[in-house]
């Protein structure tokens, strides 16, 4: 039986208390032998804290990673990680540092909240950690004394999340401040390009309730998924997909994968033991997930290209769904509309000439 979105939740709570960092990560050479390399082979991260409108302690400990380059006039987008329910930032620091890879500061925090008055509080995301993010960024990138001072392009942003963050990443392309995953009120950025997230359905806390149409304005949004997931199925990632009422829109199953293919190591928190290995698991995720947001935040023709057409072909861990234009019944309907628009025209102009 597959654990509810609440069980998952209230599991247990337990954040782990971080110290500052300032690190240069080599990425590992498994994409070596494929299109769809890393752009940038070292990546650099630190520690900070994030004045936040709804966490326990009025900040959020954040782990923020970013490309080492010699052209310092070179700037990246910005990409927040909405964290899974429980999961503290630190594991997600390999596939945070591969992303950062592709191009990007990609922000972590550690949001520290109140789901319910029966528990304690714990590490949940909520829609406004996108602006909190977003507007530390702005200032961070005008600070002297900041290590991505002057880096970071604050107009163009992209969302990545794990699980309930990616319900999270979900609630915020949609623009609305919906209930658990926003707490106060939420503005969309019109920074904000494109989404892609591991192991996510959308909406409420029973996972056999259908998926509610996602209506993400035209933004692009992508999903990935463990063929192993035993706590959100792959069917219910795909049935997520097929809700999203505007393409460009992609899903990308990962063979062996579990619920936590995404972290540093495995959690038995997933009831199913992955067949994949983690280091493979967790590259495989960040490719897809740092081309998939080249693809549609940086217009990359080659990311777009290696999303939708290439990729599936050079990776024998993935199979990909995708779509790039409207759906044939969304192509047909405006067709018609238009055409009946044409013969409403028509027939109005001869009445007139008639009179």
């Amino acid at each position: 039986m597959k654990p509810s979105n609440k069980s998952e939740i209230t599991a247990f709570f337990c954040i782990a208390a971080g110290t500052t960092i300032s690190t240069i990560t080599a990425i590992p050479s498994f994409a070596s032998s494929l299109n769809g390399e890393p752009i940038y082979q070292n990546v650099s991260s630190y520690e900070t804290q994030i004045p936040t409108t709804n966490s326990v302690t009025g900040f959020d400990f954040t782990d923020i990673y970013y490309p080492e380059s010699s052209n310092r006039s070179e700037t990246f987008p910005i990409a927040v990680m909405l964290q899974g329910a429980l999961v503290d930032k630190a594991d997600y620091s390999s596939f945070a540092s591969q992303v950062a890879s592709y191009g990007f500061v990609v922000a972590v925090p550690n949001h520290l909240r109140t789901f319910s008055s029966d528990f304690p509080p714990g590490l949940l995301a909520t829609q406004e950690v996108v602006n909190d993010v977003l507007a530390f960024v702005e200032t961070e990138n005008t600070n002297e004394t900041s290590p991505i001072e002057g880096i970071a392009d604050t107009d163009s942003l992209g969302l990545l999340g794990h699980s309930f963050g990616g319900s999270v990443g979900l609630g915020a392309i949609q623009g609305e401040c919906f209930p658990i995953i926003c707490t106060t009120e939420f503005t969309r950025p019109d920074a904000l390009k494109a989404g892609i997230f591991y192991g996510t359905r959308f909406g409420g806390q029973d996972p056999f309730s259908p998926v509610p149409p996602i209506f993400n304005d035209g933004i692009p949004t992508g999903f990935i998924g463990g063929t192993l997931d035993g706590v959100i199925s792959l069917s219910k990632v795909i049935e997520t997909y097929e809700q999203i009422q505007d393409p460009p829109k992609a899903v990308v199953s990962v063979v062996g994968a579990n619920h936590y293919g995404i972290t540093n190591t495995d959690s038995f928190r997933d009831p199913i033991r992955p067949t994949l290995e983690q280091e493979i698991a967790t590259e495989t995720i960040a490719r897809w997930s740092g081309l998939f947001l080249r693809a549609h935040v940086l217009n990359d023709q080659d990311a777009f290209n290696y999303i939708y057409s290439t990729g599936d072909a050079h990776d024998e861990n993935v199979t990909v769904n995708s779509t790039t234009v409207p759906e044939p019944s969304k192509t047909w309907g405006i067709l018609l509309l238009g055409i009946g628009v044409t013969i409403a025209s028509v027939t109005r102009n001869r009445k007139n000439a008639s009179i």
